[in-house]
């Protein structure tokens, strides 16, 4: 079965023809394209600015031209994430979908459902024919995944709505008013090189098998993360006795993703060869026992490779091996305003060696307390300078602030009480969304952020729930269809 074949059809068609089209961050000239000649196709105004942000405007359908104008918005890239036994140009190969029983994934990569289908959904609103609803500004913002470049980039005057609806979260039934805000901090090794040992034992250890996730709303789940594991092993072969040398490593790719698989290249003397082999045996059942409900697939796989021309120099990857294993990564302090929500937390998300014998590690931390989120921050930063690393932070993004006397907050809790005789949940979500920047541009705006069920974005096993588009689509034509001049007042 193709997934344009699931219903709604509408909805599924588009998403469809998005997955087709490639889109990591950064190289979005295509799906923006494809939104142009959408536009035109349908004979609706269309706009892009500088950075590749587009608005495709529909006009009130008749006997709605007094209701207010809603905007309609999500972001066009997507995480490109793959394992590594899978051979996938995100850059120009179609995604591959798969339809299990209730749920739609890719095959070995991530799907682009965050945030395909909120594109999908506002092609469809445009598209479509048999909707009342007031005028339309379906808004498209480039480059969420790694800067939020079109969200702050958007120009005043861009959107001219007063009301918008974010259609960028993965539970349906779920409506956000809230996300913490973030920042990334990078810290900067710089190396010299000197000729590897001879009479060393050389090998390749490796984890593999992690789930990954995202590095927001995933956080508190207990998940392992591949470049703390792989750090903690190394940290305690790091003595005197192996003699233990490193020539390479890496691991984890984007700063949103909990890093799923890492990898390091390291030497020992010959005769503790054996030593290393059971060492790692016993560390592997420690941390499969640790992960044994929340990352089962846990694996560290070593094997024996050819002596390498050159290490790192021991100094230098002593102290980088102690402050990657010194790192703080995961939650670091619950909200005290609103159960079960993450306010603070931290992601040692990749290790990464560059030209000219530099080694990059990325972080990224959030909070939804604009001061916690700055001594996280700071705290990541003293640990990478104690270790003698240059470290920089970004300028990162705000967090959004929740407005429960919000008019389209109780819009949104009566339709879908009406509409499937059960109360929606309101909730803040420790993610980061594009709506706090929004409010920094527009502060009139009156926000939710609604979608339907995801797991696993941002890692290869993202999934997307087919009755729950369904139900997401359902609820946002309904909310579309009743919003009035009440909600504006």
């Amino acid at each position: 079965m193709n997934i344009k074949d699931l219903e709604p059809k509408i909805v599924w068609h588009y998403f469809h023809d998005i997955t087709q089209i490639p889109r990591p961050s950064k190289k979005e000239e295509r799906i923006i394209a494809y939104l142009l000649d959408f536009a035109r196709e349908h004979n609706l105004e269309a706009r892009k600015d500088a950075v590749g942000n587009v608005v495709i405007t529909k006009p009130a359908t008749p006997g709605k031209e007094g209701s207010p104008t809603v905007v309609l918005q999500s972001h066009v890239d997507m995480v490109c994430e793959k394992n590594s036994d899978v051979t996938h140009d995100f850059d120009n190969d179609p995604i591959e979908t798969i339809i299990d029983g209730d749920w739609v994934k890719a095959n070995g990569t991530t799907l682009g459902a965050d945030n395909g289908i909120g594109i999908a959904a506002q092609l469809a609103v445009l598209a479509s024919t048999d909707i009342a609803h007031g005028k339309i500004e379906a808004l498209f913002t480039v480059d969420e995944e790694t800067g939020l470049t079109g969200a702050s980039s958007l120009e005043p005057g861009f959107i001219t709505g007063n009301i918008l609806l974010n259609l960028d979260t993965e539970e349906e039934g779920e409506i956000y008013i809230g996300c913490a805000g973030g920042i990334g901090t990078k810290a900067y090794f710089r190396y010299k090189e000197k000729s590897a040992p001879e009479d060393y034992f050389w090998f390749k250890v490796q984890v593999k098998g992690l789930r990954g996730g995202h590095s927001g709303s995933d956080i508190d789940k207990g998940l392992g993360n591949a470049n703390k594991i792989l750090t903690r092993f190394l940290y305690g072969i790091m003595n005197k006795k192996y003699g233990m040398v490193l020539s390479e490593i890496g691991g984890g790719n984007l700063h949103n993703a909990i890093a799923r698989e890492a990898y390091a290249v390291v030497g020992v003397k010959e005769k503790y060869k054996e030593d290393i082999r059971v060492k790692l045996n016993i560390f592997l059942a420690n941390v499969q026992n640790e992960y044994k409900k929340s990352d089962p697939g846990l694996e560290i796989l070593l094997e024996s490779v050819s002596m390498p021309s050159k290490i790192i120099k021991r100094g230098v990857a002593r102290r980088l091996i102690q402050s990657l294993y010194a790192c703080p990564h995961g939650v670091i302090s619950m909200s005290a305003d609103i159960e079960g929500l993450v306010e603070t937390s931290t992601n040692l998300a990749s290790i990464k060696m560059l030209d000219n014998n530099i080694i990059e590690i990325g972080t990224s931390q959030r909070s939804s307390v604009e001061s916690r989120k700055e001594d996280i921050a700071n705290r990541v930063r003293a640990v990478f300078e104690l270790a003698e690393a240059k470290v920089v932070h970004n300028e990162g993004y705000p967090g959004w602030q929740p407005n429960t006397d919000s008019h389209i907050l109780k819009l949104a809790r009566d339709e879908y009480k009406n509409l499937y005789n059960k109360e929606a949940k309101v909730k803040a979500i420790h993610a980061g969304l594009e709506c706090g920047l929004f409010l920094e541009k527009y502060p009139q705006l009156d926000m939710i952020s609604i979608g339907p069920d995801m797991t696993d974005v941002h890692s290869p096993d993202e999934r997307m729930n087919i009755p729950s588009v369904g139900k997401f689509w359902n609820y946002l034509v309904r909310i579309l269809e009743n919003v009035s001049s009440a909600e504006t007042e």
